[in-house]
């Protein structure tokens, strides 16, 4: 646990982890320094959009699966049923999103978050460090400038969300953060650095190509009752009925002196089923294990 709290920048590759290959080197390394898991989803509803799931799953990332489902209307609004905000949730937790998508900028004001338009603060700095510049930028809105911590910060976390066939971008984010936040800095110790991918839309193949789910061959039918349950399968005392076993996101996480090590040296799903230290977690605690180190909420599980 830091001594202060944290500042977290969170890079969001959605439906891009099918596409990070042996090239994506900024990427493992940031997978080799911190520690990563999985974070599982439920099914996708039948019938549903291209941007109805990339609302939802953006929605399960910030534990605000209801406020989803009252901003799609799948759910009536009440005295109730108000959407709450992530501050209203998090202590005061400041908060934006940069973006693209026109669905998930409405989603995301709505649950109170200020949206900043992705493509208007991508700049190309030079040859050498594509994307330099716009790092810098994402830095500088939760207080790190010149390669100083700074008291006073705009937010306490930012969410980048890249979709399509930008992998090359997070590629390059990466690399220029963790080029300026280097062991022994300033912002090192202080940087909460998140890198999530997902598969995006599935289909019936990627059942059996990337499972979590562990096999119980062998198991008595008439004993399976005995099996203990994978806590991710868990929301305090009830069970999770709409678990999808296949497809979870990738994430590594790293924090200078705070965040702990695995053995995972390459960010792919082969790797991380192996290899990670984090295992398995709902999707929407992630945010909780976010706030926890703005010291915002309490730690996920204590």
């Amino acid at each position: 646990m830091a001594d202060k709290p944290s500042r977290a920048l969170v890079m969001y590759g959605d439906g891009l982890a099918r596409s990070v290959d042996q090239s994506n080197t900024h990427i493992h390394s940031l997978a080799s320094v911190g520690t990563c898991g999985f974070l599982s989803l439920p099914h996708a509803p039948p019938a549903e959009t291209e941007n109805e799931r990339i609302v939802r799953e953006f929605a399960h990332l910030l534990d605000a699966s209801e406020a989803y489902t009252l901003a799609s209307g799948l759910k009536t609004k009440g005295s109730e049923n108000e959407i709450s905000t992530l501050s209203e949730r998090f202590m005061g937790l400041k908060a934006a999103l940069v973006t693209d998508s026109s669905s998930l900028t409405s989603f995301g004001k709505q649950i109170g978050l200020d949206v900043l338009q992705l493509s208007g603060m991508c700049q190309k700095s030079d040859d050498s460090f594509p994307f330099d510049a716009t790092a810098t930028e994402l830095l500088r809105l939760i207080g790190f400038e010149g390669g100083k911590c700074l008291d006073v910060s705009l937010y306490d976390s930012v969410f980048v969300h890249i979709g399509g066939d930008n992998v090359g971008l997070i590629e390059s984010l990466i690399g220029g953060i963790m080029r300026m936040a280097q062991p022994g800095s300033e912002i090192a110790p202080r940087l909460h650095l998140s890198l999530v991918l997902s598969y995006g839309s599935v289909t019936d193949k990627d059942v059996s190509l990337f499972p979590v789910k562990t096999p119980q061959d062998g198991i008595n039918p008439a004993f399976q009752g005995l099996v203990p349950r994978q806590s991710y399968t868990m929301r305090g005392e009830k069970t999770r009925d709409d678990v999808r076993d296949y497809c979870p996101m990738l994430v590594a996480q790293w924090q200078d002196a705070v965040t702990r090590k695995d053995l995972v040296d390459t960010l792919s799903f082969e790797a991380l089923k192996k290899l990670s230290g984090s295992l398995v977690i709902p999707a929407d605690r992630f945010i909780h294990e976010v706030a926890f180190k703005l010291w915002k909420a309490p730690k996920y599980g204590a």
